[in-house]
């Protein structure tokens, strides 16, 4: 037992990303400038929402709690990475690790739940336009966020419960830019089987369930369009799920290219760059997509500016 108690870490070390020296300042610069952007981005969708009352309703709801998802789940990995990159010790506490396992699965996760109550919501207007406001009742958005925040909440901390119970010797390595779970696990000098159990079997209800949520919804507003096919209506379909579409092929499409269709050569380069699409590039991107392609949230934008600017000329 004392031998044990000697060997066991600490701190972790984050390898970072696979970067040349000599581009190490570029790829900070890069770096700082998306987590920039993704902050102010998503801020200017909650922003807008709360003060547009033409977005008050169960769509913009469930995409303001999105945004704030996705600046989070953003902000849990890359103020360390930053600080990594400019610092010469990229070491991270113990407890600090876990807070971030936790922090990543929760947001992560509560993600993938908004994204299935959005298919719900485009769901319900696209098929049962006549009866939208009954069915989308405010009672029932809210008991959807609030589902959507309680279950990730718990998952994540069963996980995380899970990997404090291990113990770390040796090797404290880890190949990632921030604590990712599975790399955690590999390093783990206890046994971790019940923790790989649990992954598998929340894995299936977490991810692939909503996931499948989401291709059911769609196929039925599919099958809804086609059995009264007409180009306006295949129009408004379109503009309606558009930005909900490529949000999702976006998130699920890196996360299955991930861990669905692993490669055998250059593995950890591979999942780096995949992690850094799903934790960095689709935060920053959802603000674009939903603003660009969406003319509630331009005509939002056009009202709040105005608004302002004829308030700040009355006060001159």
């Amino acid at each position: 037992m004392t031998e044990r108690n000697q060997t066991v870490v600490s701190d972790f070390l984050l390898l970072g990303l696979p970067i040349d020296p000599d581009q190490q300042d570029l790829f900070y610069a890069l770096f700082l400038t998306m987590y920039v952007t993704t902050i102010l981005g998503n801020l200017l969708i909650i922003v807008l929402i709360r003060l547009d009352s033409h977005l008050h309703t169960p769509m913009y709801l469930f995409l303001s709690n999105l945004s704030f998802s996705d600046l989070c789940f953003s902000s849990v990995t890359m103020p360390k990475l930053l600080q990594n990159m400019q610092s010469q010790v990229s070491s991270i506490p113990y407890a600090g690790c876990l807070t971030q396992m936790y922090f990543f699965l929760f947001f992560g996760d509560l993600e993938s739940f908004l994204l299935v109550a959005m298919a719900y919501d485009r769901y319900v207007a696209i098929c049962f336009p006549l009866h939208y406001t009954t069915i989308m009742s405010p009672k029932l958005c809210l008991s959807l966020v609030v589902l959507s925040w309680v279950l990730t909440m718990f998952h994540a901390m069963l996980h995380t419960l899970l990997m404090a119970r291990l113990w770390f010797c040796a090797d404290n390595t880890i190949p990632h830019f921030f604590c990712d779970m599975s790399a955690l696990l590999k390093l783990a000098c206890s046994d971790t089987r019940v923790n790989e159990l649990v992954i598998f079997i929340m894995g299936g209800l977490i991810l692939v369930i909503p996931f499948l949520l989401i291709i059911i919804s769609y196929v039925r507003i599919v099958s809804s369009i086609l059995k009264v096919p007409s180009a306006r209506g295949i129009h408004k379909a379109f503009s309606t799920c558009g930005s909900h579409l490529s949000v999702v092929s976006l998130f699920y499409g890196t996360i299955i290219g991930l861990y669905l269709c692993p490669s055998t050569n250059n593995s950890t380069v591979k999942e780096t760059v995949m992690a850094m699409m799903y934790t960095v590039v689709t935060p920053m991107l959802n603000p674009f997509i939903y603003s660009l392609r969406n003319r509630d949230m331009k005509g939002a934008l056009g009202r709040v500016f105005w608004k302002n600017k004829i308030s700040f000329s009355l006060k001159w």
